[in-house]
């Protein structure tokens, strides 16, 4: 293998591949990368076992060939050369070199053979849509993934393919977010599949607000297309929960503010939370709310604003945290919570696509 390739743009393929990297692996070719020459370009692969991204990018291309890098010190080297053309040869007993007009590396490799095939399944099922929709429906969602490791089909979005809808929904079991977008491809039947949190990350680094992402998916694996980027996932195998039965019927009392108001109310009142005492109190009366924290041996603040709301009196607690997250995804400047007691849970609506639910929190 002989190419020529500027820094910048190899620097950028690596960065693309390099979340696909093992962290912790048994298996020291996981930590490699994988270059291989296509008659234009160079073909770059990382894969994890769980998780793989091959990215091209165009390239100088006079001798055809292949073989793995060390992904990390690779990276490092590259970050390091000046801004030019860098020539990347292949030589004899696994040596690679990586030059550039006044400096010289030699790098040990492991022969391309040694490299796992990432499989790919025949017998898919596609979905065509625009990448910045897929990368909003993500956006409204992915927070609510759980992190604990014990509740493994909640570590991850769960994707519902229709006939003609595409929803996706995560929960971590103490909130729920819902996200439904049309979709014109020709899908033969409804499959649901859940996508690992590592990939839905990968797919937030590489969406776009342009072009369109092709979408391939089985039982076990998924495949995402973007551009010169193909990610390949396995899925997470189980049953996500029953979900619909927690989606509480639409009512008339709700709460109305314009976003940038309420995000640095709860800010401020988040400043005196501990571990032990999480919970905001939000106090409705007509047409205002009062947000206060109290905290034994910290302190305590209250902030009244302006809303619109008509419904009965109400005080009911929250963890900030999971306000916040989706004041700060949601696009849209004023929102509507509903509220239908000190127990029931909140819940945000956007038109008739998207829905999320926070349970509330005992006020100490």
């Amino acid at each position: 293998m002989r190419i020529t390739i500027p820094k910048q743009a190899l620097l950028e393929s690596l960065q693309i591949v390099m979340g696909a990297v093992a962290q912790k692996n048994t298996l020291p070719i996981l930590a490699n990368i994988l270059l291989e020459t296509e008659p234009t370009a160079i073909k770059i692969t990382a894969t994890d076992l769980n998780i793989g991204i091959t990215h091209t990018q165009e390239a100088g291309v006079f001798e055809q060939g292949s073989t793995t890098i060390p992904a990390k010190r690779f990276l490092d080297i590259i970050k390091e050369f000046p801004n030019e053309d860098i020539q990347i040869t292949t030589k004899k007993n696994n040596i690679l070199l990586i030059t550039t007009k006044n400096t010289v590396f030699k790098i040990l490799t492991i022969p391309k053979e040694e490299f796992p095939n990432i499989p790919t399944n025949q017998n898919t099922q596609t979905l065509t849509m625009q990448q910045n929709t897929l990368k909003q429906m993500l956006t409204y969602t992915a927070f609510a993934m759980s992190k604990e490791e014990t509740r493994y089909v909640l570590n991850g979005v769960c994707m519902e393919i229709q006939l003609k809808h595409l929803q996706i929904i995560a929960t971590d079991g103490r909130r729920l977010a819902i996200i439904k977008k049309p979709h014109k491809s020709e899908v033969r039947e409804g499959q649901t599949i859940i996508i690992p949190a590592k990939t839905v990350q990968e797919l937030f680094k590489t969406l776009k607000e342009d072009g369109s992402v092709l979408i391939k998916f089985t039982t076990n694996q998924i495949v995402f297309q973007i551009d010169n980027t193909t990610i390949i996932s396995r899925l997470i195998e189980g049953e996500f929960p029953n979900y619909q039965q927690a989606i509480p019927c639409k009512t008339e009392t709700a709460l109305t503010i314009n976003k940038e108001q309420l995000i640095p109310a709860i800010k401020r009142a988040s400043l005196l939370t501990t571990v032990e005492s999480q919970a905001i109190k939000l106090h409705l009366t007509k047409n205002k709310l009062i947000i206060s924290k109290t905290t034994p041996e910290v302190g305590e603040t209250t902030e009244e604003l302006e809303v619109v709301y008509s419904g009965a009196e109400l005080q009911i607690g929250f963890n900030p945290t999971y306000l916040l997250d989706v004041l700060k995804s949601i696009e849209e400047e004023t929102v509507e919570i509903e509220f239908t007691g000190p127990e029931k849970p909140g819940v945000l609506r956007i038109r008739d696509e998207y829905v999320y639910i926070v349970l509330p929190m005992q006020i100490t």
